[in-house]
C-alpha cells in the first residue's frame, strides 16, 4: 500500500477473500470496513505497507485473518490511539477502535520507531 489507489486494491482483494471463504453480505461488509479503516492507518500514518490474507480453520470454523503492517513511526501510546475520537489527522479517529468492534479478535504489535502490526480475524457463524 504505497498510493491511494492501493486502497482500493486493498478493499477488492478483501471483499474476494470474503466471498470465497463464505462470509454472508453483513459479515463480508465488516471485514472489508476494517480492512479499510487499517490499510488507511498504515497509508497515513505509516507510511505505506502491507496486507496480509489467511484463511483460518480451527475446529469446525472457518475465519479470516488480516495482518496490515507498516514500517513507520510506531504507536505511542496505543490506549490513547484505540479510544473513539482520538486522531493525530484529520480522520474521525475511529480507525482502530472501529476495526477492533467489526472484528472477532484484535491485536496490535508497535514500537515507537519500529512501526505497527495490527492483526484481526472474523469467524463465520455464532461468536
Amino acid at each position: 500500500m504505497r498510493a491511494e489507489e492501493d486502497l482500493l486494491a486493498v478493499r477488492h482483494a478483501v471483499r474476494e477473500a470474503t466471498v470465497r471463504v463464505g462470509f454472508g453480505l453483513v459479515d463480508q461488509t465488516r471485514i472489508v470496513t476494517a480492512a479499510s479503516e487499517l490499510a488507511r492507518n498504515a497509508y497515513v500514518h505509516g507510511g505505506g505497507g502491507t496486507l496480509a490474507l489467511e484463511v483460518v480453520r480451527q475446529g469446525g470454523r472457518r475465519g479470516l485473518r488480516l495482518s496490515v503492517s507498516d514500517e513507520g513511526p510506531g504507536i505511542a501510546d496505543l490506549d490513547q490511539a484505540l479510544t473513539d475520537g482520538y486522531t493525530t489527522g484529520a480522520g474521525l479517529g475511529h480507525g482502530l477502535g472501529g476495526a477492533r468492534r467489526l472484528m472477532d479478535e484484535f491485536q496490535v504489535r508497535s514500537a515507537p520507531g519500529r512501526g505497527t502490526t495490527v492483526t484481526v480475524l472474523r469467524w463465520i457463524g455464532p461468536r
